[in-house]
C-alpha cells in the first residue's frame, strides 16, 4: 500500500543525509515531492532519478529558507503547479559541535536563523496554504539534545529547543483547521556527516545507546513518513524520539 499516494510534500534540505532518505522514502509512497536544496542544481540527477524508479514527480526546488521573500515565492509556484500542499518536512538545518567557550556568536546566529527562522518561515506559508484547504501534516526536525541536552551542544540544542516549542504552540493554533504539526527527535543518527564527527569525538557514546547501534536515516523517514500519512489523523503537537534508548 502507497501511504502518500498523490499527496504533495514538500521536504526542505534534501541534498543529503536524513532529507535524502525522506525524500526517497516519500517518492516510494506515491507522493509528489519538491525536495528543496540551497545550492543551484546540486540535486537535479537525483531527483530525475527518483522519478524514474518510482514513477512519480520529484521536482528539484532551490532557495535559501532564510529569505522570506523568496521562500514564499517558491512555495506559492509549487501551490500554483499542484494546487495544494498536503505536507511540509521542516528539516533544513545547520549542526555544531563546540564547548561553550568555543562558540562563535556568528555561527550561532547562523543556527538560529536556519534551524528557527528558517524553519518558521516554511511553517508560516504553507500553514496559510493549507489553512485554505483546512487540512495537512507539518513535521519540523527537532532533536534529542533538545529534550535531554548535550555536552558541547549548547547552542545546537538551543535551536532545537526553539524547534519544539514552536512545534507545539502551532499544534493547538492550527488544529481546528485539521492541519496537524509535530516533531521527530532523532538521536544519533549514522549520516555521512554524522559518522566523520562521531568516529573522531564521540566514539565512547556508542556505549550509551541502548540498542547498542547509530539510527539509520531511512528510521527516521519511517516516522516522517507514518506522520505525514493518514494512520497519523489524530497525532498532532508530539515530539517523537526516535533514539534507540540513548542517554547523552
Amino acid at each position: 500500500m502507497k501511504l502518500l499516494e498523490n499527496k504533495v510534500c514538500l521536504v526542505s534540505g534534501t541534498n543529503k543525509g536524513i532529507g535524502h532518505a525522506i525524500v526517497e522514502a516519500f517518492a516510494k509512497h506515491g507522493a509528489i515531492v519538491y525536495a528543496h536544496a540551497r545550492s543551484v542544481g546540486c540535486i537535479d540527477q537525483w531527483t530525475d532519478s527518483l522519478s524514474e524508479k518510482y514513477q512519480t514527480k520529484v521536482v528539484p526546488v532551490y532557495f535559501d529558507v532564510t529569505d522570506l521573500d523568496v521562500a514564499r515565492k517558491r512555495v506559492m509556484a509549487i501551490k500554483t503547479a499542484e494546487k495544494r500542499i498536503d505536507v511540509l518536512i521542516n528539516n533544513a538545518g545547520m549542526v555544531t559541535y563546540e564547548m561553550i567557550p568555543m562558540v562563535q556568536m556568528s555561527t550561532f546566529k547562523s543556527m538560529i536563523d536556519v534551524n528557527v527562522v528558517g524553519a518558521f518561515n516554511l511553517l508560516q506559508i504553507v500553514s496559510r496554504i493549507m489553512t485554505r484547504q483546512k487540512s495537512g501534516s507539518i513535521i519540523n526536525m527537532a532533536s534529542i539534545v533538545a529534550d535531554r541536552g548535550a555536552s558541547g551542544q549548547v547552542s545546537y540544542a538551543t535551536t532545537k529547543g526553539a524547534v519544539i516549542a514552536m512545534t507545539k504552540s502551532a499544534a493547538k493554533e492550527l488544529a481546528p483547521l485539521q492541519i496537524r504539526v509535530n516533531a521527530v527527535a532523532p538521536g544519533m543518527v549514522g549520516t555521512v556527516r554524522f559518522k566523520d564527527v562521531f568516529e573522531k569525538n564521540f566514539q565512547e557514546k556508542l556505549n550509551n545507546i541502548g540498542m547498542g547501534r547509530l539510527a539509520e536515516p531511512e528510521e527516521i523517514a519511517d516516522m516522517c513518513l507514518f506522520l505525514s500519512s493518514d494512520m497519523s489523523s489524530y497525532v498532532t503537537g508530539q515530539i517523537i524520539g526516535v533514539d534507540g534508548s540513548t542517554e547523552l
